[in-house]
């Protein structure tokens, strides 16, 4: 069935969101204009208030609407130590075990030449610079156990060389809590790998 070129155009536009296919998009459109006039009104006044005032914050590249983000201009924030990750969402991830008490700088994604992702695209330049300036002492990367971000954090680990900073990379594993019989072989292999001393 085809729809008002409108409603067409409403529908198309709602399938950007990832996990969201046709009939998804169709469901959602048709919701917003059944029942939910107001509160797509309010969905398109936040939607446009934030793609022309959210930007990246000038040091972690963190989403922000000033230019330069909370955390950053933080006085309470230990200077010397940087989180490199690969999203903000893992930011807020870290944030939440209230564990870290340094600075981040977010990647914006991981190294991907398949993509055309490559370390410009991440702000390498920019890290590369922040390593420079002498105020870092260790540098604790944490993007995700996938292979991308592996090759990422032994290009920023390798970028790191000349730099007299302290590299380290989180700790990957076991979960606490889990039963060693229903964890699979790779993870068991990085816990065995990355065993600490007691």
């Amino acid at each position: 069935m085809r729809f008002s070129p409108l409603l067409d155009q409403l529908i198309e536009a709602l399938r950007c969101l990832p996990g969201v296919g046709p009939k998804t998009a169709q469901r959602m459109a048709l919701q917003l204009l059944t029942r939910g006039r107001d509160n797509g009104k309010r969905l398109a006044q936040s939607l446009t208030d934030a793609m022309h005032h959210i930007g990246h914050c000038q040091q972690c590249r963190i989403f922000s609407e000033t230019p330069v983000c909370e955390i950053c201009s933080s006085l309470h924030r230990d200077c010397a130590v940087l989180c490199i990750v690969e999203n903000p969402v893992d930011v807020s991830v870290i944030e939440q075990t209230s564990s870290f008490r340094g600075k981040y700088f977010v990647l914006l994604g991981h190294l991907s030449p398949l993509d055309g992702i490559g370390p410009e695209e991440l702000g390498m330049s920019k890290l590369k610079t922040r390593m420079e300036n002498g105020e870092l002492q260790e540098i604790i990367i944490a993007t995700n156990p996938t292979v991308e971000g592996e090759a990422t954090a032994h290009y920023i680990s390798e970028m790191a060389r000349g730099v007299e900073v302290k590299v380290t990379r989180i700790a990957r594993g076991v979960a606490l809590g889990s039963e060693l019989e229903y964890i699979d072989a790779n993870t068991l292999a990085h816990a065995l790998v990355g065993r600490e001393e007691i």
